[in-house]
């Protein structure tokens, strides 16, 4: 019985845990404001790159439903928040602004894959993972 007791309490909290760290529909709400606040004039609403400011820019914005594709496959969550944020190593003649003061705010632990959670805002994980959403 208490061996019972105990596996659903784990069970409980671990369910709990899982929750803590899942997105809230909150920050989906956010990250969708986000996206229309920052992303829209150049990456269009369906995110492939029409958006009104997106004329004649020099290179032109990105297909974001396309960027799983043109990476095997993968969808590069780390890559793409250090865009979104401004760190943008060879990619100097992009005029895609740095969001990162924007999305700066509450913190969660964030695994890029390797196992560190580290503190990254929450809106930009919220804003990566709703890109990662539009993928085709």
């Amino acid at each position: 019985m208490k061996a019972t007791y105990g596996a659903v309490l784990t069970g409980l909290a671990m369910a709990g845990l899982i929750a803590a760290c899942a997105p809230q529909a909150s920050d989906r709400a956010q990250a969708r404001n986000d996206f229309n606040a920052l992303c829209v004039d150049c990456h269009g609403a369906d995110g492939r790159g029409g958006g009104a400011a997106a004329a004649g820019m020099t290179p032109a914005p990105v297909d974001l439903t396309q960027v799983a594709a043109r990476n095997g496959g993968v969808f590069p969550r780390l890559q793409v928040m250090g865009h979104i944020y401004g760190f943008t190593p060879g990619r100097s003649e992009s005029p895609m602004p740095e969001f990162g003061d924007l999305l700066d705010g509450p913190t969660i632990p964030y695994d890029a894959g390797d196992g560190v959670p580290t503190p990254t805002p929450v809106r930009l994980v919220a804003l990566m993972e709703y890109v990662e959403a539009m993928q085709q």
